[in-house]
């Protein structure tokens, strides 16, 4: 599956590689909200946590859905700043209309936007809608999306005030160590741009990037097979430390597309080995295609059975079973949240398999 960016009669200085703060901020939040994508992040996220204020814990806490599977489209600036102040200040540009469906879009992969034709804060029907998708992620984000939908002013106001908040807990620090960096990176796709053009550019971005053989795309493998606009805006690309393993696309429609990308990182330690039966196993589970999707949107975070069967327009039953067959293999653990069940990508085990299948068959 393809995400498309029509870049066709763009001007090559419309295409931005560029730091941001804010961007950065909220990567790191992620990590913090589910350490178990970033495991060569471990010390870092204790160290965090250990000196956070209990206030500020239970702020992060309330919000995270914004940040934890996938980041809400206002926190990826489309024209970076120099500071977070000014990135905040853009922020607080946004309307409320935009600002709030925007936190409130589901991130489960479905081919439909939920409130691509109404407001939540002016429609009831999406309103529900709204509130219906945050109640099967939990308690917390319910009351989360019902203060937002009730006095948004408020909530915007308390989530910057969170957001510098951790700034000054931990993240300005963070950031003065890791802007030279980032300024390292961006020299680099800068130099490849000027003398080797966009597509090598793209290529040193990401792997699961290039430019269509037409040069009038760019090409994202990513979950959904969408196709977005860049010919009015532009397109940003924003390099991130804590990024990895991730790929983030805002690519909704009105949205400046915008790319945030994992700076090089080392490759993990190799892991026990794994008997080949049990690789055959796992390798096995994938070769059905629905499987492979299932695994693509577990991989953005934890969903029940009824937000994958949505996602994928499939029956319950047949949703099930095909979930039974990846815990089977190991790909997957379920967890009972309340009256609903979480199933969650079993990030080890995906991550090794290719080691996996080298290291057994060299044995």
């Amino acid at each position: 599956m393809t995400l498309k960016i029509d870049i066709s009669g763009l001007p090559p200085e419309r295409l931005r590689f560029a730091a941001s703060p804010l961007a950065e901020l909220t990567a790191m939040l992620h990590v913090l909200a589910a350490p178990e994508h970033h495991p060569e992040q471990t010390a870092l996220v204790a160290e965090v946590r250990s000196g956070l204020r209990p206030e500020l814990a239970e702020r992060l806490r309330e919000a995270e859905f914004l940040w934890r599977s996938s980041q809400a489209d206002f926190l990826l600036p489309a024209r970076p700043r120099a500071t977070l102040a000014e990135e905040l200040d853009d922020v607080d540009r946004i309307d409320d209309d935009t600002y709030v469906t925007a936190a409130l879009v589901s991130t489960c992969g479905s081919t439909r936007t939920p409130f691509a034709t109404a407001s939540p804060l002016t429609d009831p029907a999406a309103r529900e809608r709204a509130l219906s998708r945050a109640q099967a992620r939990g308690p917390r984000q319910e009351a989360f999306a019902e203060r937002l939908l009730t006095d948004p002013a408020a909530v915007r106001s308390r989530l910057r005030d969170t957001l510098e908040q951790c700034a000054a807990a931990f993240f300005d620090a963070v950031w003065a160590d890791i802007v030279v960096r980032l300024a390292t990176d961006l020299r680099l796709k800068s130099d490849l741009f000027r003398r080797q053009g966009l597509a090598a550019a793209l290529a040193s971005v990401s792997g699961a990037v290039a430019l269509s053989p037409d040069a009038d795309r760019i090409l994202i493998d990513k979950l959904q097979d969408k196709a977005t606009t860049a010919q009015d805006t532009g397109v940003t690309f924003i390099p991130s430390v804590f990024a990895d393993p991730h790929l983030v696309v805002v690519h909704a429609p009105g949205w400046h597309p915008v790319v945030q990308y994992p700076v090089p990182a080392q490759a993990p330690a190799t892991a026990f080995p794994v008997p080949l039966d049990t690789v055959t196993l796992r390798l096995e589970a994938l070769t059905h295609p629905l499987r492979l999707r299932l695994l693509r949107t577990l991989a953005r975070g934890p969903h029940t059975t009824g937000e994958l069967a949505h996602a994928w327009e499939l029956s319950l039953p047949e949703t099930s079973r095909h979930l039974a067959v990846l815990r089977a293999a190991g790909l997957l653990t379920s967890r009972r949240r309340g009256r609903y069940v979480h199933h969650t990508l079993h990030l080890p085990t995906v991550a090794t398999l290719g080691t996996d299948l080298l290291s057994a068959v060299l044995r």
